[in-house]
């Protein structure tokens, strides 16, 4: 299994986890972040806002649904401009269920 970190633009947010969601993949958890990237911030006019707001939504996919949920985040938070966020795919090795201790892998 893996984990999908996708950092995005908040007004991108809930097209992609409605898309996810009609695609199969209806658990996501959302976190509201703050942050820059590669342009360190943003300039309006005179003011110089450092870092942005972003929403980090978490996914964990088996191996084989990696590309499909990676494609549908990539076509619905793209809008062609610096700031539209990262996607970060990392190894799950060990995943359990609180309530009850059970092995989720």
């Amino acid at each position: 299994m893996k984990l999908v970190r996708a950092f995005v633009r908040p007004e991108k947010e809930e097209d992609i986890v409605l898309t996810l969601e009609a695609a199969g993949f209806p658990a996501v958890t959302k976190f509201h972040v703050f942050g820059r990237g590669k342009q360190r911030g943003l300039d309006v006019g005179n003011v110089h806002y450092d870092e942005l707001p972003k929403v980090l939504l978490a996914i964990v996919v088996n191996d084989e649904d990696i590309s499909k949920v990676r494609d549908i985040i990539i076509e619905k938070a793209q809008t062609g401009m610096p700031g539209d966020g990262k996607i970060f795919i990392s190894q799950v090795d060990e995943a359990y269920t609180v309530r009850t201790g059970e092995a989720v892998l």
